[in-house]
């Protein structure tokens, strides 16, 4: 008897930045390898492989806050994510999870910064959306993995934020 297969979840978190542009915002989240400045709640996040900005980039991330705050080894949640496409000129990347020790059997995401305009056309500021599909999680709801993604997406907006007003003063 064949498995049945459960629809994929989709998603997008919103993050919204007063004032920076995207030409701003988009060298931190470019630096793929990079995330754990963005990120509090990850520990490390390094090139495993590939060229650094471009498809076949593997990095490493892994964070034992999200597997308790324990530095047990084994408690550590941990993911080998791949680059699939970079596009500077459109700022958005997307990525896969490979391995990994949380439960994700299939998921792919993108990343991209859009300009975000005021009611008379000017620019003011920029918005960063993460969109994704994956496979459902053992343990996991589909608003479950949708909070957690708002949560980080929300966490690296402010990170992004604080970051671009201490460089201009």
């Amino acid at each position: 008897m064949a498995e049945e297969t459960q629809p994929k979840w989709e998603g997008k978190a919103i993050a919204e930045l007063k004032g920076p542009t995207p030409h701003q915002v988009w060298p931190f989240l470019e630096d793929f390898c990079n995330l754990h400045k963005l990120l509090p709640s990850l520990d490390k996040c390094h090139r495993v492989e590939g060229v650094p900005g471009q498809p076949g980039l593997v990095r490493y991330c892994a964070s034992a806050s999200l597997g308790g705050g324990d530095s047990d080894p084994s408690k550590v949640k941990w993911a080998n994510e791949r680059l699939l496409m970079m596009d500077p000129s459109d700022k958005c990347f997307t990525y896969e999870v490979l391995d990994n020790n949380m439960g994700l059997k299939s998921y792919v995401s993108t990343i991209r910064v859009v300009p975000m305009n005021d009611g008379d056309a000017k620019m003011a500021g920029c918005m960063i959306e993460w969109s994704f599909v994956a496979d459902p999680i053992e343990g996991w709801g589909p608003q479950d993995l949708s909070s957690y993604i708002d949560f980080c997406l929300q966490s690296m907006a402010k990170k992004i934020e604080s970051a671009i007003q201490e460089a201009s003063g």
